[in-house]
């Protein structure tokens, strides 16, 4: 037990730093900041990338075309070559009015690109000389003032990139169990204060939704820069802070994904068709993180149950004490999604899961199947 003892202790040091010292990465205060109305309104043009997503465009282009946008917007809807109607039955969407649409095919896929980035690539020509970009995906609802919302934040804040973490769909027992660690996983890896501060080395965005200037996206080195990138957000987030723009990301409040997931399979494979590039396909840093996941998240459960079972208070006691910190930084964002507090008991299992999935990434990776998804694979970083 002694072994058991100074691991606990160690975990439960992990936990009071990350809880202080890891920029506040646990709470969900990162809103939209202040964004009062400009004297002119910039042009805008919304870039939806869309394979095979028919059975969500009912539920999220209606919404992106009813925008309250006081200035000129438009859609553009590239149809990456989809199997299921995509393009024709956003074109009818699109007679119901609200914005003007524009439904377009990309050229054949080229090699080093992903499908997404490429018909991204396609849109943003096809934009011209728009003032802003909103880089959005075909599942994802917005709420009416969403666009007037990031343009005034852009603008008001001197911001280049803007965007929102949407909000997952909660309504199955597995979407519960895994969508709010999901996000917040992804604010412990990039703290969102330290993404949204000016000159930090943190670069972050969401790809459901990223409003960027096209003359920081040109800077940049436009969307060929990032053409091979799996997790293509952070990327873009990562090229336009370096090449000097400032960027701010956050928690939505009028960006919905619609996309369901009601069984463990659609997300796991959600998080596996990316964890290994997220670890830059490197064994050294999978073994790190599966080491790190299980002291950090496993060992305080460890500790509790162990430590009772053997009659060491001293055991029992640190790994509840790491337990029960953990537990508090995971209530802010199960309160987001709406869940009772009580179910933040449960971060030990999901992160258990989590360690799972990266670890079938990598195992997916190895065998070739990279980061598989409709229908392509990507071995790309």
């Amino acid at each position: 037990m002694t072994v058991l003892l100074w691991v606990s202790a160690l975990s439960l040091a992990i936990w009071l730093w990350l809880a202080c010292c890891h920029g506040m990465f646990w709470r969900t205060d990162q809103r939209l900041p202040p964004r009062p109305a400009p004297r002119r309104w910039p042009s805008v043009a919304v870039v939806v990338p869309a394979r095979d997503e028919a059975a969500v465009l009912p539920q999220s282009l209606p919404g992106l075309l009813a925008q309250k946008y006081p200035g000129a917007a438009r859609v553009i809807l590239v149809d990456d070559h989809s199997s299921d109607g995509t393009g024709a039955l956003a074109a009818r969407l699109g007679e119901g009015g609200g914005l003007p649409l524009e439904v377009a095919v990309p050229p054949p896929l080229p090699a080093g690109w992903t499908g997404k980035l490429w018909a991204l690539r396609h849109g943003v020509e096809l934009a011209g000389d728009t003032d802003y970009l909103l880089l959005t995906d075909a599942d994802i609802a917005h709420g009416p003032t969403l666009l007037a919302d990031l343009v005034s934040a852009a603008g008001a804040n001197g911001l280049d990139l803007v965007s929102q973490m949407a909000r997952l769909r909660v309504e199955t027992r597995w979407e519960r169990l895994i969508v709010p660690a999901f996000v917040y996983f992804f604010a412990q890896l990039y703290p969102f204060r330290w993404s949204n501060r000016p000159g930090s080395r943190t670069a972050a965005a969401a790809g459901g939704c990223t409003l960027v200037r096209r003359e920081a996206l040109e800077r940049a080195g436009g969307v060929a820069a990032i053409r091979g990138a799996v997790i293509d957000d952070v990327n873009l987030a990562r090229a336009v802070k370096r090449t000097g723009g400032r960027t701010w990301l956050g928690l939505a409040e009028q960006v919905d994904s619609v996309r369901p997931y009601p069984r463990l399979a659609e997300l796991w494979r959600m998080v596996s068709r990316s964890a290994y590039a997220q670890l830059r396909h490197s064994p050294l840093l999978l073994a790190g993180t599966v080491l790190g996941l299980a002291l950090v998240y496993l060992v305080p459960v460890v500790a509790v149950v162990a430590g009772a079972a053997a009659g060491s208070a001293a055991v029992a006691a640190l790994g509840g004490a790491a337990w029960a910190v953990m537990t508090g930084t995971f209530v802010p964002m199960e309160r987001y999604y709406g869940r009772p507090w009580g179910e933040a008991l449960l971060l030990p299992f999901t992160a258990g899961l989590y360690l799972l999935m990266t670890v079938d990434s990598a195992l997916q990776h190895r065998r070739g199947r990279g980061a598989a998804w409709k229908g392509r694979t990507y071995e790309h970083h």
